[in-house]
């Protein structure tokens, strides 16, 4: 009589009622550190968040950000950012003394919501002479947001980018200069009659 077959000696294995282990399967193998970090598991707020915004209009982002850009016209048009304690000091101008390129730009809006192009062409002429680019920019991303076409769009030009971004350096540079001192923030550009 063989070992095996007597209920006396009852071969190892699962208790009853338990899940037997699993071998590692031949086609995984372990996770080794050429892999990278383990995948985070995602909260079930983002997992929400991102069923949200996929649902989301593809005109609710260029609609939301004009929504947030008139309420910002609206507060300084009301809240005069000339009035000192209304809103902070630039911090580059507190730490460097020198002006940035937006140094004057919430005093600009403030007199273009007031009509008064010259008054902010003389707190910012960067911002004034962009805005026709902006609002293009901005109408274009309007529009394919509630007429999709079926291709994606192109891309924009490389140089369009790179005069931009030159164009913001020198003019941080030249406001600063004693020779360019008229694109310094409150300096009139044009004669006020």
């Amino acid at each position: 009589m063989q070992q095996d077959d007597h209920p006396s000696n009852p071969q190892p294995g699962p208790a009853p009622g338990s899940q037997p282990e699993r071998s590692p399967s031949p086609h995984r193998r372990p996770r080794t550190i050429q892999d990278g970090p383990a995948p985070i598991p995602r909260s079930r707020l983002e997992a929400r968040i991102d069923r949200v915004v996929e649902r989301a209009h593809p005109a609710t982002w260029p609609l939301s950000l004009a929504a947030v850009a008139l309420a910002g016209a609206a507060l300084l048009h009301f809240v005069d950012p000339n009035e000192p304690g209304n809103y902070p000091t630039c911090p580059w101008l507190l730490l460097t003394g020198t002006f940035c390129p937006g140094c004057g730009t919430m005093r600009a809006v403030a007199l273009l919501t007031h009509l008064d192009v010259p008054g902010a062409l003389g707190m910012n002429p960067l911002l004034v002479l962009l805005l026709p680019f902006l609002a293009h920019t901005y109408l274009r991303w309007l529009i394919r947001a509630l007429r999709p076409r079926a291709r994606p769009p192109e891309p924009g030009s490389t140089w369009t980018v790179w005069t931009i971004l030159v164009s913001f350096v020198v003019f941080w540079i030249a406001r600063n200069l004693p020779w360019f001192s008229f694109l310094a923030p409150g300096t009139p550009l044009l004669p006020t009659w």
